[in-house]
């Protein structure tokens, strides 16, 4: 890292990782007390912050469909909490409001890396990180403690994998790409996650979903889906491409 080429971001950088970390300590502790699709569903709100934030942090033109989108996604939000009785213990709503605060946290690492533009990949990520390191070592030491001793082989390697692939390659592809890419299209490219999340949540851990939420999850995946959704542009292709009688 050459301190010259990221002092003029260097404070940015920092407030992104202080948000990454806690982010993360938001994160787990709503996989603790809620099922992992409704802690995921809650978190994968943050496109939608985005989303909202965009027109107003970079003169991104906000238009009727995405005021449309954004409240159809909120309504989506909504249904995943279970305004109705979904959530049956009171663990369940610590979980979601975790998710939430996660959300929001996730949202500002989007935004604050928007207003970075001429810093590698790997440079942000490696600040980035010691950043959010930084944070969470006060915070692992306080709650449980530093124990590596107590892990397996099998544990190790999975730590390994989490820290290096999970974490390291895939915050390094993400930033790397994320200066070149608008706000909602950082967005909308982030809701593969919840897409596999829930899916692993209900197929391979057998966490239970109910009606509401589900149809609440696929309020808030679709409706920002289609607020990325180019209809004017397909719709240009289809006036531009000749008809067969024109070719003929």
């Amino acid at each position: 890292i050459i301190f010259s080429n990221i002092k003029k971001d260097l404070l940015l950088l920092f407030l992104s990782g202080i948000a990454m970390g806690f982010n993360w300590i938001f994160l787990f502790q709503a996989y603790k007390y809620t099922t992992v699709s409704v802690a995921t569903l809650s978190y994968y709100f943050a496109p939608v912050i985005v989303m909202a934030a965009s027109p107003f942090l970079f003169k991104e033109r906000l238009t009727i469909k995405q005021i449309v989108c954004f409240i159809m996604a909120t309504i989506g939000l909504i249904m995943v909490i279970g305004v109705s009785g979904a959530g049956e213990h009171s663990s369940n709503y610590i979980g979601i409001i975790c998710g939430i605060g996660a959300a929001v946290l996730y949202a500002a690492v989007i935004l604050l890396n928007k207003f970075i533009k001429k810093i590698t990949g790997i440079d942000r990520t490696l600040i980035q990180l010691l950043a959010a390191a930084i944070v969470l070592a006060p915070y692992v030491l306080v709650s449980t403690g530093i124990s590596l001793g107590s892990l397996n082989s099998k544990g190790i390697i999975n730590l390994l994998i989490i820290g290096i692939v999970h974490t390291g390659i895939c915050y390094c592809l993400y930033f790397s790409s994320i200066r070149d890419l608008k706000g909602q299209e950082a967005a909308i490219l982030s809701y593969i996650d919840p897409l596999v999340a829930v899916t692993v949540s209900v197929v391979i851990l057998g966490e239970t979903i109910s009606v509401l939420q589900v149809t609440g999850g696929i309020l808030l995946l679709g409706f920002t889906l289609l607020n990325e959704t180019d209809f004017e542009s397909a719709r240009v292709f289809r006036l531009l491409k000749p008809t067969k009688t024109e070719r003929l």
